[in-house]
């Protein structure tokens, strides 16, 4: 049976590079893993709504789909030096309640992308410090961050730079590793 990967886009967008690279990534995992990209389109957070038991449809849905995750995959744009505010959003919804996280024990790694050269280094290290606290392994190396992102893809939304498929085929290799190393029940 596959592992199952949460690939979590942090852009809205249809077409977002981000949603590029996610899909380009994810169809890079070896056949026992299998790939589900989560959208985050869903209401703010507030936990007025948990409390009353009137959790958004939106919420239910992504933490179910989180429970069933093995792992997760954080792709993210860098928006102003840091993360998306779907991301986060997402980050937070999936830590509430309180006591009922679906983030607790599951191995992950970030990818960051950015149209400038630092590749969304910012960014990358804001997911990595939301999920630490919440007893997320994150794979410390390597890291992926994409610069000159729009430079690197074909018009099919496929890898077009060598140096790029073959820096992002070894931190495929090293994530498969990671999540088999760092899955719950391991």
């Amino acid at each position: 049976m596959a592992r199952k990967v949460a690939v979590l886009v942090g852009s809205l967008r249809k077409e977002s590079l981000t949603r590029k690279y996610a899909r380009a990534i994810a169809a890079l995992l070896p056949p026992a893993f299998e790939a589900e990209l989560i959208e985050l389109d869903m209401p703010l957070y507030n936990q007025d709504l948990d409390d009353a038991g009137t959790p958004p449809a939106a919420w239910t849905e992504f933490r179910n789909k989180l429970k069933a995750a093995e792992a997760v995959l954080f792709v993210t744009p860098e928006y102003n030096r840091t993360i998306s505010g779907a991301l986060k959003n997402a980050i937070d919804v999936g830590s509430r309640p309180w006591g009922h996280s679906v983030w607790t024990g599951k191995p992950a790694a970030v990818v960051s992308q950015s149209p400038g050269a630092m590749g969304g280094f910012g960014a990358n290290h804001n997911v990595r410090q939301a999920v630490v606290f919440l007893n997320v392994p994150v794979m410390p190396a390597p890291e992926l961050y994409l610069g000159n992102s729009a430079n690197n893809l074909a018009e099919d939304g496929s890898i077009a730079n060598e140096q790029t498929k073959e820096v992002i085929g070894k931190f495929v290799a090293a994530f498969t590793q990671w999540v088999e190393a760092n899955a719950p029940g391991k």
